[in-house]
């Protein structure tokens, strides 16, 4: 308890939300990412580069362009959105039938054109923008917190009960789970197949591109915001590879892994503990906290 009676319940309370702020945003990155493989069995590393490029395409709109938050939102998610529609209908299809190795070597091939790309364009310094919360903190509990950690908070809830009624209350979403599940099946019952892999690969591409928006104001405009998918991954396997639920449990836990051991553990264990954690994981839950069951026979 000595770790625990050391600090405030208020600090407890905001270390509590940041760590759900920031679990959030690797949720909803592990999501995208779960939503694109499981639609073309295809693991998307180009997905963080997105996230990337989409922070950039933002400031640029906001603070060169001189346009409103509100409008650049909708305007960058949509650029995504088309951005990975087109690399799904253009470039991953052309590999269909491949080794998936072959996709997983494309879409890093793809990531490393992006991050140049968006060097070459913009340069490599960093960079901020505003949004409607920038300054602005609420308080709760006796905690300070940042009201830009809410609004990722709420957009994490929106973002996930949206896709869960369109996943499971209308046509098309019951159409990209059967697609998921068994392509060939879901094409000889009429689905077109191919039109809804680039569906969900531009769904993908919108969430990436929110969670950019949302995060950039905060870790800054930087080349290195593609890192964020790294901890989305771990996140995904900490949950269950595959698992939707997985990867927002397995994003809520790494935030909140890092927040408290950035506080209540030495120095350095920040940034390892949420690993240690998922190899403790790995081992003792080989497929993960919820995981589904998979096997192949060699």
């Amino acid at each position: 308890m000595g770790a625990f009676d050391s600090a405030s319940l208020s600090q407890f309370v905001q270390l509590g939300l940041q760590g759900v702020s920031t679990g959030a945003i690797y949720s909803l990155v592990a999501l995208g990412l779960v939503l694109g493989y499981k639609a073309t069995e295809v693991l998307n590393f180009a997905h963080g580069d997105v996230l990337m490029l989409s922070s950039f395409a933002a400031w640029y709109f906001i603070a060169e362009a001189g346009l409103s938050f509100w409008f650049a939102l909708p305007l960058v998610v949509l650029l995504a959105a088309l951005l990975c529609w087109l690399l799904e209908a253009r470039v991953m299809r052309a590999i269909v039938g491949q080794p998936q190795f072959a996709g997983v070597m494309l879409t890093i091939g793809i990531g490393f054109m992006i991050r140049g790309g968006t060097s070459m364009v913009f340069g490599p310094d960093s960079r901020s923008y505003p949004t409607p919360w920038t300054g602005h903190a609420t308080t709760l509990g006796g905690a300070i917190v940042a009201d830009l950690n809410l609004v990722i908070i709420a957009a994490a809830l929106g973002v996930t009960a949206l896709l869960f009624v369109f996943l499971q209350r209308t046509a098309l979403g019951v159409a990209i789970q059967a697609s998921s599940q068994n392509q060939l099946a879901s094409y000889l019952c009429g689905v077109r197949v191919k039109r809804l892999n680039s569906l969900v690969w531009a769904i993908s591409g919108a969430i990436a591109a929110l969670c950019g928006i949302l995060l950039a104001p905060i870790s800054l405009v930087d080349l290195s915001l593609w890192f964020v998918m790294l901890k989305a991954l771990a996140a995904l396997v900490l949950g269950g590879f595959g698992s939707v639920p997985g990867a927002i449990l397995g994003g809520l836990l790494i935030g909140l892994i890092e927040q408290f051991s950035g506080v209540y553990l030495p120095d350095g264990f920040k940034d390892v503990m949420p690993y240690l954690v998922l190899i403790a994981v790995l081992v003792f839950f080989p497929r993960g906290l919820i995981g589904e069951a998979h096997g192949r026979r060699v």
